[in-house]
């Protein structure tokens, strides 16, 4: 099996190329590992210590980043390497100043996989949630470097639970730091012992930022005690949702700040000719300039987890696609929070719909009241928020038990 997936690895890369003179948004993926692939400009001392940690893409990186800033207060002598999969979180992250080296993940080939290794020679390596990549697992066993997944979070229905090659991929790991008990469980049941039920570090970034406020002038000018409905990366059947209660519903009182989940140019125009009521974009808006209009569109990234203070109800979109995005940056401000049907895969979110901070609803029709119901209701948004805040900070802590088990163990091996 293992040579069998090496192969298809292998047809992946030569044919990536081709593909990508016809899809356009695969030439990063491939470039940016074309443009690496021997390290040297990395400029590695043979005698630097060095913490390896991977993330997908820029969620993981959000994840996994208390743990990688809290390591580098730990570890001051050690260097952090930091790879992504994709280019998303690659482009975004690739100047992030709290580590030594950004890079792609190497192609999951053995040769690939051990010119990465012998160059950057890591003294542990930190996979964040679920990246499980065969050959450079089995590298990483065959060379001894200590191999940790944290925040992970497993299903039944996963290949690692059925199928006996991928079982065995799962022992690789020297410790699991798992969200829940179902993972805990889970993996238990598979003969890993070697596994914690630690939390969801997520927990400890969204609290972190919450606790250190960017200054933003034009949005505190924009909302200037307005109730405030602030949608965070939405598509456009959460556009229909929200534009239909701008359009029909808005109180003068009230004002919307949105910020979609694709910000180019032909999809903030779809969303500027869909409203009726007065609107600018954030990228347009100037220090003096008038905030007398009721829709901000934010068309930049890196915001949002700073808007949602902003907030006396939150829209997180996604939910009526393939699943909402992240709920836990609206929670930790202590705000109710609407999404939309498709929430079944993440637990957070089913936990805050059980203590009614968290409103899941099925139809254009039903979010319009809904929104109707809270923007009149500012006791219940204090109230319902409360919930999430609470939530939020009851599930801290994940951190702490990840960065204490590196120390322990780079304490053994020193």
């Amino acid at each position: 099996m293992t040579l069998f997936y090496t192969l298809i690895v292998h047809i992946i890369k030569r044919l990536l190329p081709v593909a990508g003179w016809f899809y356009p948004k695969i030439r990063p993926f491939y470039k940016g590992r074309q443009s690496q692939k021997d390290y040297q400009s990395f400029d590695k001392k043979p005698h630097d210590k060095v913490i390896w940690m991977h993330c997908a893409s820029l969620g993981e990186f959000e994840q996994g980043r208390p743990v990688l800033e809290k390591l580098k207060e730990e570890l001051p002598t050690y260097k952090i390497l930091l790879t992504f999969f994709s280019p998303s979180g690659y482009e975004i992250r690739k100047n992030y100043d709290k580590v030594a080296w950004v890079c792609y993940l190497p192609w999951d080939t053995p040769r690939d996989v051990n010119i990465f290794l012998d160059y950057f020679q890591p003294d542990m390596a930190l996979f964040v949630k679920y990246e499980i990549w065969p050959n450079t697992l089995r590298s990483l066993k065959k060379r001894q470097i200590p191999t940790v997944l944290f925040s992970g979070i497993f299903r039944a229905g996963q290949p690692y639970f059925k199928y006996h090659w991928f079982k065995q991929l799962l022992h690789s790991f020297d410790m699991f730091f798992v969200q829940d008990e179902r993972s805990l469980q889970l993996l238990q049941d598979n003969g890993i012992k070697h596994v914690s039920l630690s939390g969801d570090t997520r927990f400890d970034r969204v609290y972190d930022i919450s606790r250190n406020p960017v200054d933003l002038p034009l949005i505190q000018a924009f909302v200037n005690h307005h109730k405030v409905l602030v949608a965070g990366s939405t598509w456009p059947k959460d556009e229909a949702l929200l534009v239909q209660y701008i359009n029909q519903s808005a109180q003068p009182d009230e004002k919307f700040i949105i910020a979609p989940h694709v910000i180019d140019e032909s999809h903030i125009l779809q969303i500027e000719r869909s409203l009726t009521q007065s609107y600018r974009r954030y990228s347009r808006l100037s220090s003096g300039d008038s905030v007398d209009f009721q829709v901000l569109i934010i068309d930049s990234i890196g915001l949002l987890s700073q808007l949602y203070r902003f907030a006396q109800l939150a829209y997180i979109g996604g939910g009526f696609g393939v699943g909402i995005h992240n709920i836990l940056e609206a929670a930790t401000y202590g705000v109710p929070i609407l999404i939309g049907p498709n929430y079944q895969k993440f637990k957070e979110a089913k936990d805050l719909i059980q203590t009614g901070a968290c409103i899941s609803v099925d139809s254009v029709e039903q979010g319009v009241k809904s929104i109707e119901r809270l923007m009149a209701d500012t006791d219940l948004c204090h109230s319902l928020g409360q919930e999430s805040q609470a939530y939020i900070s009851a599930h801290t802590g994940a951190t702490s038990s990840v960065v204490n088990y590196v120390l322990e163990q780079q304490n053994m091996s020193t």
